[in-house]
């Protein structure tokens, strides 16, 4: 209708912009329930993504990757998800788990795959050996179907009527309204060429995140980067990163050539290794399994190395130990791989008369030194390529400011970034001192409910503290290097709210799921518009 009444000349392209809500937009953007139908839910969660499925209960990640494969609805139901249940997740339907927050694995990764996710569901009792589970009387078992909304964090038995998603002309025409105001850019965080792709239809100009560690979960990549951890030397890690860098250099090929002519931002290995490795638990049950069998030696010796690494990894706080730029000062051929395999894509490209844009992300930078040093090694590895191959590529290396120290000495670490990035998730826990995991399902409801805290500080940015971060970082930034690129790529980059608040703090672009690209668009011009008619 505001399209209508624009060309009628009845009101501005900037009124037509203003009258649509982001909400309205979230809804076109997904599966949901159909209003009209009454619904009995039997429990409820955290809603984690949104959008609604019905499928089969499955509670064994392979066999719903196996089934989701030939065709049958699932819906993955589990205590949690780990990074090496992906496959399983990704031929789900919607994924359904009684324990995590808003950044738990499966809520992180269904948002990124704009599944349907409700996480926290605590009170659904899980018997995973008898295959069922128990809420408020009503038992399901496997095979059951249930329909899940992850938009309101319901779980409904049977399956219920839909309205499938669709970006309208209307909606498309008001987007492009939206485009011709907005002073912020928007990018998407994408993993795959397919959510790159997804991310160019809905208007994203760009790549603010790819994140590196999704390629080697993959099932063929997953037994090589585990070699790589349990190897003793350095030439033995080499040998299983060069089979990698293959796998690799196909990954950044064909999103870059996905994203042609637009900058992709692609962050180094930043997950503690340990997440590589199979749990500790399942390996000490797999080691007495193969001793029982009277396995070769060499198998066991294997498991056995697996074992004593994963012990060695072990963290009592992995989310502030080992991981990001300190693994890759440790070990730095982990990135030099990851950077010769980025820059032999885009002269590939290049040869090949395509436009790649690619920039290096180091993460988890708290410190000038770590930047000086990681900048030297990863750069010398990308001229050398450059050199050999004698094509020239554009590239730039910059980091993620996730570490309140990093935006407080931002003037520092801007000698050595062609660009920054906030990675927001981690700032917010990183600031607040909260485990994002633990606090939303233990004391965040109570804060909420009882008004310490305003606002979900994971959901919308929290202005007094993390925001003035933010801000302090930009300006130091910018007072060493004026033209130092500034972004967001942390959850907070789809959200509304925060985005008025990049937009006043300067940022040059925000980056969020695909999904959210359609919303940020249009929340980036009307800030734009309020502030000019203001």
């Amino acid at each position: 209708a505001a399209v209508d009444m624009v060309e009628e000349g009845l009101i501005s392209k900037e009124e037509a912009v203003l009258r649509v809500t982001p909400e309205q937009v979230d809804q076109l953007l997904h599966k949901m329930i159909d209003p009209t139908v009454k619904v009995q839910p039997i429990a409820k969660g955290l809603p984690a993504s949104p959008g609604a499925a019905s499928g089969k209960v499955v509670f064994n990640v392979k066999e719903a990757a196996e089934r989701g494969k030939s065709g049958e609805s699932i819906i993955l139901m589990r205590p949690e998800t780990t990074p090496e249940d992906l496959e399983g997740m990704a031929y789900s339907q919607g994924i359904l788990t009684t324990r995590g927050g808003m950044t738990a694995h499966a809520a992180v990764v269904a948002r990124g795959m704009g599944k349907p996710c409700i996480v926290g569901a605590e009170e659904i009792k899980l018997n995973l050996v008898e295959k069922t589970f128990v809420v408020n009387g009503v038992t399901v078992k496997e095979n059951d179907i249930i329909t899940i909304d992850g938009s309101m964090g319901i779980v409904i038995v049977g399956e219920v009527p839909m309205i499938e998603p669709t970006l309208t002309p209307e909606l498309k025409e008001v987007l492009a309204f939206a485009d011709e105001f907005k002073e912020l850019g928007v990018r998407a965080n994408a993993n795959t060429p397919e959510e790159a792709i997804r991310a160019k239809e809905y208007g994203a100009t760009g790549i603010g995140l790819c994140r590196t560690e999704r390629m080697f979960l993959q099932k063929d990549r997953l037994p090589i980067m585990q070699e790589m951890i349990i190897s003793e030397s350095r030439e033995e890690r080499v040998k299983f990163l060069e089979n990698l860098e293959k796998m690799q250099k196909k990954d950044f090929y064909d999103i870059l050539k996905a994203m042609d002519g637009y900058p992709v931002i692609i962050r180094l290995l930043d997950p503690p290794l340990h997440e590589f490795l199979p749990q500790r638990e399942r390996l000490e049950k797999e080691l007495e399994d193969l001793k029982a069998r009277s396995e070769s030696q060499e198998v066991i010796s294997k498991k056995e190395r697996q074992l004593v690494r994963s012990k060695e990894l072990s963290e009592f706080n992995p989310m502030i130990g080992f991981r990001g730029c300190r693994v890759g000062l440790v070990y730095p051929e982990i990135y030099e791989m990851q950077s010769a395999a980025i820059i032999e894509a885009a002269i590939d490209l290049k040869r090949e008369g395509f436009n790649p844009i690619p920039k290096i992300m180091l993460p988890l930078i708290g410190h000038v030194n770590e930047m000086r040093v990681l900048r030297e090694k990863v750069q010398k590895v990308v001229e050398e390529t450059i050199n050999r191959e004698n094509v020239k590529v554009s590239y730039q290396i910059g980091t993620m400011i996730e570490v309140p120290r990093a935006a407080l000495t931002a003037d520092q670490i801007a000698q050595y970034a062609d660009f920054f990035s906030y990675g927001t998730n981690d700032l917010t826990q990183t600031t607040f001192a909260y485990s994002r995991d633990d606090a939303e399902v233990t004391f965040l409801p109570f804060y909420l409910k009882e008004k310490i805290l305003l606002e979900e500080p994971f959901m919308t940015i929290d202005r007094d503290g993390v925001g003035k971060l933010v801000r302090i970082g930009v300006v130091l930034g910018r007072k060493t290097n004026k033209s130092l690129e500034i972004g967001i790529c942390g959850e907070h980059g789809g959200d509304p709210e925060s985005i008025e608040f990049f937009h006043y703090a300067g940022l040059d672009y925000v980056s969020c799921s695909p999904f959210r690209v359609p919303i940020a668009r249009l929340s980036a011009a009307q800030v734009a518009i309020r502030e000019k008619s203001a």
